[in-house]
């Protein structure tokens, strides 16, 4: 499970009117492979306004506003670095 203190929950947040559900389910299915031990949770969550916002445990890890749209491995990274510090990404980690 996630580390201490943690509840190992995921958070993407993303806008209906730029028809952005696709991305979104790509990039949990992304994080559900790579973590199935370590979150207790992914959620999409609907939102306006060009919204794209991952967050774990309430944090922000990621905001398309501020950073782009994410590459799976920076996301990945971001994630792991709070609920998994210690797991190798393998060819993610490069």
């Amino acid at each position: 499970m996630s580390g201490p203190g943690t509840s190992g929950r995921v958070e993407i947040e993303y806008c209906t009117q730029c028809r952005w559900l696709p991305r979104a389910v790509w990039l949990a299915q992304e994080l559900l492979t790579t973590f199935e031990a370590e979150l207790s949770e992914l959620a999409l969550k609907p939102g306006r306004g060009g919204v794209f916002v991952v967050r774990v445990d309430d944090e922000v890890v990621w905001d398309r506003r501020e950073q782009g749209f994410p590459e799976p491995t920076a996301v990945k990274q971001a994630v792991r670095d709070r609920v998994a510090p210690g797991k190798s990404l393998g060819h993610s980690d490069t």
